[in-house]
C-alpha cells in the first residue's frame, strides 16, 4: 500500500507507475483504492463510477476500469455533504457526521472487493487517501491504516519534497501512527526532487537513522507530465510558441471532471487558461462551462462573479461556447430541483442560452458512449456520461452527438455559436479536438492525439521509477508475484 504525508504527495503517480512497471513483467496486476474523495470520475467497464485516479492506474495496468478499483467514492456536493458512491452506484448524501456512522457498511464494501481482487490478481497495488496522520479521522478510518491492518498489507510512505518540509513530513507522519502501524511501514519515497543529489545525500542519512526506515528511492520532478488529475485543478503552464485560438473555460466552486480540459491545455495552437474566483473572463475566442456536482449553486457562484454578463457579451462579439454536463443545463431556460438531491427543493432560472429545461432525477446515468459529432465531417468521438438530470426542448433538434447505437444528445443553438452535450471526453479523440476547433474558429488545427500523450507519459514515469527505486528492497515486499515473467533476481 502507497500512503501519503498529504494529498496530492505522490500516491497516485507512484500506484500508477508500479502498475506499469509490474505489467511489463508480466505481472498480473491491479489498482485499489478503498476510498477515494473526488469529483473527477469514470465510468467503468461494468456500469458504474470510480475514482478518474483509479481509471488512470488500470489503464497503466493494461486493464479496463472496473468498480472493484475503487468500491468507496465520495463526491462532495457541498462544504458539509458528500453523495457516497457505494461499488459504482450513488447511494445516498450525507454530512459528515452521518457518513462516520456510515463507515462500516462501507468497510464491508471495500473489503469484498479487495477480496475479490487479490483472488485474481498476483499482484493488488494499494493507494492512500489524505494522509494516515489526520488524526480526527483515524476512528473507523477505511482508507489508510485502518485498511492495511484489516487487510495485513505492508505500507510505502511518500512525500513531496517540492513542497518543502519533506523530512518533517515523513518523520512527524510516522511519529503519529500506533506503534503496529509504524512497524507495518517498510520505507519511504520521496516524490519531485530537483537538484543536486548530493545535496540531498546527508539528509537521507540522517532520516533512516532517526526512523530506521530506509530511503526506497528518489523520484525526480517530471516537467509537463501529462496525466489524470484526480480532484486538484492542472493549472501548471505549458509552454507554447504559436497559438491560434484563445480559449477559456470557468472553474466554479464545485467543478467535476474538469480533465474534460486537459487535450485543450495541451494542444501546441491553444491558448488555454482557467478562470477562478475573483478573475474576469477575458476577450476570448470560446468559453468552456464544465461540469458541476452541484448546478444550482455553482451557477448561482458564476452570477455572483459577474461572469453571466461576460458570457452574454462575449456572445455578442461572435464567440463560441461549449457546455459539458453541468455547463449544458446552466445554458437552458430552467433548472428544476424537486427532489432537493442538490439542496434546497426548487427551481433556479438558468442562463437561457438556450431552449431547454432540466429536471434532476435520483437515477444517475452512467454509461461509456461512442459515435460522431455533428459538425462538418461528422467527427468520430468516445467518452462516458455521468449526470442526474434530464433535459427537454426545442434546441435539443439540434444535437450536438449523435450516438452509435442511434441515439441524439445535446443541443445547438440556431446561430451556430452554442453546443451543449452531457458527453465528457469531448476533446479526447483528435478527430473530436479538431473538429472542436475548427468549429470554434481555428482553420486546418492541428492534429493532437491526447490518449497517445497519456500512454508516452506513463510510459515515461514508469521508466524513471524504475530507475530510481530500491528493487531489492520492493520485490521483497511484493513476495512471490514480483517474479513472474522475470529471467533473473534484479533485473527491471
Amino acid at each position: 500500500m502507497v500512503q501519503g504525508c498529504t494529498s496530492d504527495a505522490g500516491k497516485t503517480t507512484l500506484v500508477a507507475a508500479l502498475c506499469r512497471i509490474l505489467k511489463r513483467r508480466g505481472i498480473n496486476v491491479a489498482p485499489f483504492k478503498p476510498q477515494n474523495m473526488a469529483l473527477n470520475s469514470a465510468v467503468t467497464i461494468d456500469g458504474g463510477e470510480i475514482g478518474r485516479a483509479q481509471a488512470l492506474q488500470a489503464l497503466a495496468a493494461g486493464l479496463p476500469a472496473r468498480i472493484d478499483f475503487n468500491p468507496v467514492l465520495l463526491k462532495p456536493s457541498s462544504d458539509q455533504r458528500a453523495q457516497v458512491i457505494i461499488h459504482g452506484k450513488a447511494v445516498d448524501t450525507l454530512n459528515a457526521r452521518d457518513y462516520h456512522d456510515y463507515k462500516r457498511v462501507a468497510m464491508e464494501a471495500v473489503m469484498a472487493s479487495w477480496q475479490r481482487l487479490t483472488a485474481e490478481f498476483d499482484c493488488v497495488l494499494v493507494e492512500g487517501a489524505g494522509s494516515p496522520a489526520e488524526i480526527n479521522l483515524r476512528d473507523r478510518d477505511i482508507a489508510n491504516m485502518g485498511f492495511a491492518e484489516a487487510a495485513d498489507i505492508p505500507v510505502i510512505l511518500v512525500a513531496d519534497i517540492d513542497r518543502g518540509g519533506v523530512f518533517a513530513h515523513l518523520v512527524g507522519t510516522l511519529d503519529l501512527l500506533s506503534a503496529s502501524e509504524q512497524a507495518r511501514v517498510q520505507g519511504f519515497v520521496i516524490n519531485r526532487f530537483r537538484g543536486d543529489i548530493g545535496l540531498l545525500e546527508s539528509g537521507l542519512d540522517w532520516l533512516e537513522q532517526r526512523t530506521g526506515k530506509p530511503v526506497l528511492g528518489v523520484l525526480p520532478y517530471l516537467h509537463g507530465l501529462m496525466l489524470d488529475a484526480e480532484d486538484a485543478v492542472a493549472t501548471e503552464a505549458i509552454a507554447k510558441t504559436a497559438t491560434r485560438l484563445k480559449v477559456v473555460a470557468v472553474v466554479y466552486p464545485r467543478c467535476s471532471n474538469h480533465n474534460d480540459l486537459d487535450p485543450l491545455r495541451l494542444h501546441p495552437e491553444v491558448d488555454f487558461d482557467w478562470v477562478g474566483p475573483g478573475q474576469a473572463i477575458p476577450p476570448c475566442d470560446l468559453i468552456v462551462l464544465p461540469g458541476s456536482k452541484a448546478v444550482q449553486a455553482d451557477l448561482q457562484w458564476l452570477r455572483e462573479q459577474g461572469h453571466e454578463a461576460a458570457i452574454q457579451r462575449h456572445l455578442r462579439y461572435g464567440g463560441k461556447l461549449v457546455g459539458i454536463c453541468g455547463g449544458f443545463q446552466m445554458l437552458g431556460r430552467q433548472l428544476h430541483d424537486p427532489l432537493g438531491l442538490e439542496g434546497a427543493p426548487g427551481s433556479q432560472a438558468g442562463l437561457g442560452l438556450l431552449d431547454c429545461e432540466t429536471t434532476l432525477e435520483p437515477e444517475k446515468q452512467l454509461r461509456n458512449v461512442r459515435g460522431q459529432l455533428a459538425l462538418p465531417g461528422a467527427p468520430d468521438f468516445s467518452g462516458y456520461e455521468i449526470h442526474m438530470g434530464t433535459t427537454r426542448g426545442a434546441d435539443l433538434k439540434r444535437a450536438a452527438v449523435m450516438f452509435a447505437d442511434g441515439r441524439a444528445d445535446g443541443a445547438q443553438s440556431a446561430d451556430g455559436q452554442l453546443l451543449a452535450s452531457y458527453c465528457h471526453g469531448l476533446f479526447d479523440h483528435p478527430a473530436a479536438l479538431a473538429g472542436l476547433l475548427a468549429w470554434a474558429g481555428m482553420t486546418s488545427p492541428l492534429a493532437v492525439d491526447y490518449a497517445q500523450r497519456r500512454e508516452a507519459d506513463i510510459e515515461r514515469l514508469a521508466d524513471a521509477t524504475a530507475a530510481a527505486l530500491d528493487w531489492q528492497v520492493l520485490d521483497r515486499l511484493l513476495g512471490d508475484s514480483a517474479w513472474i515473467g522475470m529471467n533473473r533476481p534484479g533485473s527491471n
